[in-house]
């Protein structure tokens, strides 16, 4: 077609010579506004000029040769080698027309733009602010929409995460539900996360799964066990289940792993526990409670507790009753290897890992949606898989 000069490689050179050479200084020194701005110009024209190459029609033009029709524009910000073009305005297609060869070579900074904001994101930093926190990095600021976009590219690898096959061969299964702020249309809310974590026969451990519910009833934990069990954790090699004593998730797991033996959290316990001392004599009463599951065998727990409630029922009955009723589930740990007892009598594993990722959102005071939740702790819960396979297994603690 007439008037029209291909973008050859040797063409776009040609070009990104002759912005050097017109203010090489202050391009390759100070990335000043101009010199930024020249740039975007300069590749917003040859943009437009590629694209009328790919179409092989100009504006307006009805050709024989024309290979599509425009589709007005997007625009996008650019990690180019000198600095972060922003908002660079891009000519689109109405159908699929081979890629784009200007920007090739964006593409691959582009990664490495999405993958410092997706860091940022993940770090705890807020939307609004990630743009902020990277421009002395990137030149210049990234709005707000561009952060969002990026950072949705984690859906991906969480749904991927979600639904992956689970090796069966998981001893120990720990389950509990975390609390976490979310910002719904009504305000904020409390939402729950429903949280699975394994040791297998080897002593790796790793967050198998997690989901965000409305609530830990008996349907919810059921549906979350019942997709553990689909995608594999089927139990064959599962001896124990240590839980907080949700009653909805007992129900749920009668259901779905009604032979596994199990263990409640000697932690949670002693919370409700707690609650039922008067302050005065709180510290004396839950250290002697804290005795039973030091002892080195079930029969001396079992004696241990015989004195701790002898001790304490006539004062506070109901703080006895509370552990007596389960005295059976609490010892169950006693059963295992020594070396494995702290790491099943509570479910302290899942709380360290999302106590990180509460750290990580505490200057976001809330997440804006649940999408944005489930971001953040599937980016905590990769770090920290990722960590526990690099470390020696030996050095495992509870």
């Amino acid at each position: 077609m007439a008037g029209v000069v291909p973008l050859t490689k040797t063409r776009l050179a040609d070009l990104w010579r002759e912005v050097k050479e017109r203010d090489s200084e202050e391009f390759w020194g100070d990335l000043k506004a101009e010199s930024i701005r020249l740039v975007k110009e300069m590749l917003e024209v040859s943009l437009e000029e590629e694209m009328i190459y790919r179409l092989q029609a100009s504006r307006y033009a009805h050709t024989p040769t024309r290979r599509g029709w425009r589709n007005g524009c997007y625009y996008r910000d650019v990690l180019w080698d000198q600095g972060l073009i922003a908002n660079l305005r891009v000519p689109r297609a109405r159908h699929r027309i081979e890629d784009s060869q200007l920007l090739e070579r964006y593409r691959r900074r582009q990664g490495e733009i999405d993958e410092l904001v997706r860091q940022t994101f993940l770090a705890g930093v807020s939307t609004r602010r990630v743009g902020e926190v990277l421009a002395p990095i990137l030149g210049q600021s990234l709005s707000a929409s561009t952060v969002s976009r990026i950072a949705s590219t984690l859906d991906r690898e969480v749904g991927l995460f979600l639904s992956r096959q689970i090796e069966d061969r998981l001893v120990y299964l720990l389950l509990d539900g975390i609390t976490l702020k979310v910002k719904t249309a009504g305000g904020v809310k409390k939402k729950l996360v429903l949280v699975a974590y394994g040791i297998d026969e080897s002593g790796q451990r790793q967050i198998i799964s997690f989901r965000l519910v409305q609530s830990e009833s008996e349907a919810q934990w059921e549906a979350f066990l019942n997709d553990l069990y689909r995608r594999g954790l089927e139990g064959k090699t599962l001896r124990l289940i240590v839980t907080d004593g949700c009653s909805g998730l007992q129900r749920a797991l009668d259901t779905v792993y009604p032979y596994v033996e199990r263990q409640l959290c000697w932690v949670h316990k002693l919370r409700n526990v707690a609650r039922r001392l008067p302050r005065k004599i709180q510290k004396e009463c839950l250290a002697g409670a804290r005795a039973i599951y030091l002892a080195s065998t079930k029969r001396e727990a079992t004696h241990r507790f015989r004195e701790w409630a002898n001790m304490w029922r006539s004062t506070v009955p109901k703080a006895v009753e509370c552990i007596e009723k389960d005295l059976e589930e609490l010892l169950t740990f006693l059963a295992c290897p020594e070396a494995d007892w702290r790491k099943v009598r509570t479910t302290n594993a899942i709380e360290r890992a999302f106590r990180e990722v509460r750290r990580r959102t505490r200057p976001m005071s809330c997440f804006n949606n649940a999408r944005s939740c489930q971001r953040v702790a599937f980016g905590v819960i990769s770090h920290l898989n990722s960590h526990w396979r690099e470390r020696p297994k030996s050095t495992h603690k509870s």
